[in-house]
């Protein structure tokens, strides 16, 4: 925001705040308007905030600025608000300007997302304005609408991916009238050489319509086939194919690891770190001093182990047990990274922008450096470790009766993966038990309050989506040798229990404190989807019983109990949870629908989640007696930016994992076209039937290729049936597929029908 005193910002606020024109915005439109860099976004919030407290400006429900009394003043209260909802404009017409995110499809339309709004608007091809895929765009809603089958099979399953089983027949449309900032500079792709003076790159990113005209002087001399990446010059136009400039090769397109590596580019991850960021990582100590464990509880003779995946290197996480007559003492002590991590720092900031660690099929893009993330900072065994430790008394029901949250200093004692606790705990197997005969106690009493906990949970409401990830097996070249489900069992459900105990505990603590926080929150659904859902799971025989308006998350959990083992049970439990809404960091603790409690963070991993180190920082800070006014001052201005920023950087993580996961699985299929498999239909579409695998590699089996004449999707029970011949298509189903195709580009897999 430039050398200005912050007395002079806040003047350059009000007086656009002050112009007739000026409507109520958003922090992010603001920022916009006012052209502050990314970087500097914290300091515009922290801004606003005092404008707030100085009772200069206020905000509304919906969080958009104004000055004191404007919106009154303007006779139209929250008119921002209902222009964002899409409302009719003053002039009676549907002209209001809406403010949102397009997203482009490769036929040309796209859709524009707003921030709570349930319904996206639908742009036709003619009213795209030019915007490219993620521009920020402003739209006003048009008049038309168009029954949702006109648009082809893409906006159909577009719709039913986001929506439900049903297609609406109809949709808000809108026009894009002006572009307020581009989304996407930089694209990955396939360079084909036309000829000595230019060539195309063919994006990944197959939502992008155009191919991207390259001139040969701004090739880098690129060759047939190598992945590249590529800096947008122009965004071209009707008549203009996008233009760039190619700063990266990244290799042939069959060179190993360049397949996941054009992935990690596509999704703007940065694999290195900066210099700067890594000569701050170079001075800090290999082991910690006696002044770092000044004024800290000394934990070092309790006994405690980590417990984590066999390749796991970056361990934040330690658990102890001990008994108190017939009450457990619980202790969870997490990584203290915070101690290295200085707020404002280089590590700090590029912490802030990665927001987590990425875990690909054959890589972790780590959000510290590995000097800090595998070293000082994982609380390797034997070895002393700075933690911020929340110890619990609990009783034989498994009610809190008390806990502290303590700086410690820790020493594990035995470095445990969830195969060998499983075996220990579950399968009580004498010969892995008798190598840790110091853990075997303790670790059977963990497993017993570990029921204890779960049964709590499950009493209460929470909802366990219990879907089967894929576990990949790459050989030396990064090809896929073997996938197949990664198996959840009674140690992983253990640590998975202890740390949600903690989390719900210190953000109980701090509630009530009413200091300021980053929560971790997942509010109630949408009762026009539970509707939807409702009335889906009624044609298998379900029902929803209570309010849809505020339905409580034990309902969902018995509905996925009805359903468990039964055919229809893949398809009902996603179709519930498509009906709720994303998990998300706020400041406000409004609660945590799925796991049916009212108070919950993200304590326990510091190494790979920004909130977790942000909230250790404030914890420590209360603890020292150093959260003063100022202090929760400057937090209130830089928390709601920490949040957002959080939340978004973790979806963006969450659809790059994804899109490995898919990737390998249709490389791993390449290589078996022909090849016939035993499978159940996962889900039935009116464009064909999808059949999943017992390793969960799932395919589609067009309905043009079904055996057969003729087809009928009938929506209501949910199956395929034939006209004509007596052949049925339900889900459940098992059938017989052969390997028809495979689209590694498009990471998509045919299947046939292997008729008996």
């Amino acid at each position: 925001m430039g050398k200005k005193s912050n007395e002079e910002r806040k003047k350059v606020i009000l007086s656009l705040m002050q112009d007739k024109h000026y409507v109520p915005m958003k922090e992010k439109e603001l920022a916009v308007i006012m052209q502050v860099e990314p970087e500097d976004r914290p300091v515009l919030s922290a801004l606003l905030n005092e404008l707030m407290l100085e009772g200069k400006i206020e905000i509304s429900k919906r969080g958009r600025y104004s000055l004191i009394g404007q919106s009154e003043a303007s006779g139209n209260v929250d008119k921002a608000d209902a222009l964002h909802k899409g409302r009719q404009g003053d002039d009676g017409k549907d002209n209001a300007v809406i403010t949102g995110t397009f997203i482009s499809n490769q036929k040309g339309f796209g859709f524009v997302e707003v921030d709570g709004r349930e319904e996206d608007i639908f742009i036709p091809d003619k009213y795209t304005g030019g915007a490219f895929h993620l521009d920020t765009v402003s739209v006003v809603l048009i008049k038309e609408k168009r029954p949702a089958v006109s648009y082809g099979r893409a906006y159909r399953s577009r719709l039913k991916a986001s929506q439900d089983a049903g297609i609406r027949p109809e949709r808000t449309v809108g026009k894009i009238v002006g572009i307020v900032e581009r989304g996407t500079t930089q694209i990955v792709g396939t360079y084909e050489k036309s000829n000595r003076s230019f060539g195309f790159v063919i994006p990944d990113n197959n939502k992008l319509s155009s191919d991207i005209y390259i001139r040969t002087e701004d090739s880098m001399g690129a060759m047939d086939g190598h992945k590249v990446v590529v800096d947008l010059i122009s965004y071209g136009d009707k008549r203009h194919s996008p233009e760039g400039r190619i700063t990266e090769i990244l290799g042939h397109v069959n060179d190993p690891g360049v397949d996941i590596m054009s992935i990690v580019k596509g999704y703007g991850l940065e694999v290195e770190f900066p210099d700067n960021v890594m000569k701050q990582a170079e001075r800090i100590p290999d082991s910690i001093s006696e002044a770092d464990m000044a004024g800290r509880t000394d934990l070092r003779e309790t006994f405690m182990v980590t417990i984590d995946g066999e390749d796991a290197k970056d361990l934040d996480d330690a658990v102890s047990l001990e008994r108190d007559g017939e009450n457990y003492i619980l202790g969870v002590h997490i990584a203290d990274v915070s101690n290295y991590v200085q707020e404002g720092s280089a590590l700090d900031k590029e912490a802030l922008k990665r927001g987590t660690s990425v875990y690909l099929t054959d890589r972790v893009i780590p959000m510290l450096p590995h000097r800090l993330s595998n070293g000082i900072c994982s609380l390797n065994a034997g070895e002393d470790r700075l933690a911020l430790s929340c110890i619990m008394t609990m009783d034989k029901a498994g009610r809190v009766l008390d806990y502290h949250i303590i700086e410690s200093v820790i020493n594990v004692n035995h470095r445990l993966n969830y195969t060998s606790v499983n075996k220990m705990i579950y399968l009580k197997d004498e010969e892995e038990r008798a190598k840790y005969p110091d853990a075997t106690d303790m670790l059977d009493s963990m497993y017993e309050l570990s029921k204890i906990i779960r049964q709590n949970r499950h009493k209460r409401g929470s909802i366990d989506f219990d879907f089967e990830e894929s576990k990949i097996i790459l050989d030396e070249n990064g090809r896929p040798i073997d996938i197949h489900p990664y198996e959840r069992n009674a140690a992983t459900k253990l640590i998975e229990d202890f740390m949600l105990m903690a989390n719900e505990t210190v953000a109980s603590h701090y509630y009530f404190m009413e200091i300021p926080f980053v929560y971790r929150t997942h509010d109630t659904p949408d009762p026009e989807k539970i509707e939807k859902l409702a009335a889906f799971i009624n044609n298998h025989g379900y029902h929803l019983k209570g309010n849809k308006e505020e339905i409580h998350p034990k309902e969902i959990q018995k509905l996925l109990a009805e359903a468990e083992d039964t055919p229809e049970e893949a398809l009902i439990s996603r179709m519930a949870l498509r009906s709720m809404k994303q998990a998300k960091y706020t400041v406000d603790c409004t609660g945590h629908f799925g796991l049916a409690c009212k108070y919950y963070c993200h304590f326990t991993s510091p190494i790979r989640r920004y909130p977790d180190l942000q909230i250790h920082r404030i914890i420590k800070d209360e603890i020292r007696g150093r959260l003063n006014e100022r202090k929760k001052e400057h937090y209130n201005g830089i928390l709601t930016v920490v949040s957002d920023k959080s939340s978004k950087l973790e979806r963006r993580a969450e659809e790059a994992e994804r899109e490995t996961v898919k990737l390998k699985k249709a490389q791993y299929m390449e290589e078996r076209i022909g090849e016939e498999f035993d499978g159940v239909i996962s889900g039935i579409t009116e464009w064909g039937i999808y059949v999943e695998l017992p390793n969960t590699i799932e395919g589609l089996v067009h309905i043009m290729k079904l055996p057969g004449d003729r087809y009928v999707y009938d929506e209501a029970s949910y199956e395929m049936r034939g006209t004509g011949h007596g052949k049925r298509y339900v889900l459940g189903q098992q059938v017989k597929v052969r390997v028809d195709g495979v689209d590694t580009l498009l990471r998509t897999i045919d299947f046939d029908i292997v008729e008996e």
